[in-house]
């Protein structure tokens, strides 16, 4: 099956999709001559960034999208290199200093068995570092989910609807306890985008969540799934310009206790 993912329209927002990533960065503190993972690296610019900012000796990107693995294998160089690898099933016997993704864990379900399976991946004394949206009860989400769940999206989606398995914050800090990170860091943060127009958030919209039900639509259907989605979201948001779209997030930080 075709990818749906376009890094073009990802990356329309490439700045605002970005800050996120730097503020997680931030709370890394670097492993000279250790050894990386980005789960659902994309299209690999930012992956390219960890691996200077760390001064790994190795750092690997792993996604599930072909189209967003053609853009970070441009990217291959010395120390750094991308790979398909599907984080629902990804194992390592080595283990790693630092385990990091940005905006990738929201894609699957059952934190609960996830996490701590991710948490595995991470060496004694390393480092796990993770940023995921929040957003789901804004109306540029809430309302792709209504629509899905009527006629004949119904139908075309075989009745599937997507579940947010995103937990509050402090969720994740009290499972990182129970896992055994010594220090940690987890917060809320809030972040404000000025769009052009309340329009944008659609673009913004089409480059993520609404891949997941494009790619269970043929091309006819998704186009009036668009269609009926932008008539109702424009009702439901402010026309002023430029539009201001407040976006949740939930970072977290931790480093495990050495042996």
């Amino acid at each position: 099956m075709t990818s749906p993912w376009e890094p073009k329209q990802y990356l329309r927002f490439r700045d605002e999709r970005a800050q996120p990533f730097y503020d997680l960065l931030d709370l890394v503190r670097p492993i000279p001559g250790g050894h990386v993972i980005d789960l659902g690296c994309g299209p690999g610019e930012l992956t390219k960034v960890l691996h200077a900012r760390t001064h790994a000796s190795a750092t690997l990107g792993i996604d599930s999208s072909s189209t967003m693995l053609a853009e970070s294998n441009k990217l291959n160089g010395p120390g750094l290199s991308f790979s398909y690898g599907d984080i629902a099933t990804y194992r390592s016997l080595k283990g790693f200093d630092l385990v990091f993704s940005n905006a990738a864990l929201q894609w699957l379900p059952d934190h609960a068995t996830l996490f701590p399976r991710v948490a595995g991946l991470v060496r004694p004394g390393g480092q796990l570092a993770v940023q995921m949206p929040t957003n789901n009860d804004h109306p540029s989400h809430a309302i792709a989910h209504e629509i899905a769940g009527e006629e004949p999206f119904r139908t075309a989606l075989d009745g599937y609807l997507r579940e947010w398995p995103v937990m509050p914050p402090e969720w994740y800090a009290e499972l990182l306890d129970r896992l055994g990170f010594e220090e940690q860091h987890v917060r809320l943060q809030v972040y404000a985008h000025h769009l052009a127009s309340r329009e944008e958030v659609i673009e913004w919209v089409k480059g993520t969540l609404l891949t997941d039900y494009k790619k269970r639509m043929d091309a006819p259907t998704y186009e009036a799934y668009l269609a009926a989605y932008r008539e109702r979201l424009m009702s439901r948001l402010d026309a002023r310009e430029p539009y201001f779209y407040a976006f949740k997030r939930v970072l977290i930080w931790g480093r495990k206790e050495p042996k």
